[in-house]
């Protein structure tokens, strides 16, 4: 069984800068597909990206496309996300969670237990 553990989010000003990691547990991470998803108040929960096992695929919500990176390393068993020209409706809690499916926003077996990110205006 996978455990997920996110960290560092926060309060950041509009168009600033954060950065998101996941730590997981289980010696198997490298097998899995991993994402990120974010759920706003009142809102249901949406994708926002994931990143095959290699690294070598990606695959981002158009919403976030051209200002989040995703990035993980294997060795560190973590994945990344790099939040840039944030906006105030950037503001929800983001999950990453864990896949044995292919890189895309449906197939999520484990789920972290969130981080919060603030966009104030």
């Amino acid at each position: 069984q996978v455990q997920l553990v996110e960290s560092g989010g926060g309060l950041v000003q509009a168009g600033g800068s954060l950065r998101l990691s996941c730590a997981a547990s289980g010696p198997t991470f490298s097998i899995y597909t991993m994402g990120w998803f974010r759920q706003a108040p009142g809102k249901e929960r949406e994708f926002v990206t994931a990143i095959s096992w290699s690294g070598g695929s990606t695959y981002y919500a158009d919403s976030v496309k051209g200002r989040f990176t995703i990035s993980r390393d294997n060795a560190k068993n973590t994945v990344y996300l790099q939040m840039n020209s944030l906006k105030p409706e950037d503001t929800a809690v983001y999950y990453c969670a864990s896949s044995e499916m292919g890189v895309g926003p449906g197939g999520y077996d484990y789920w972290g237990q969130g981080t919060q990110v603030t966009v104030s205006s």
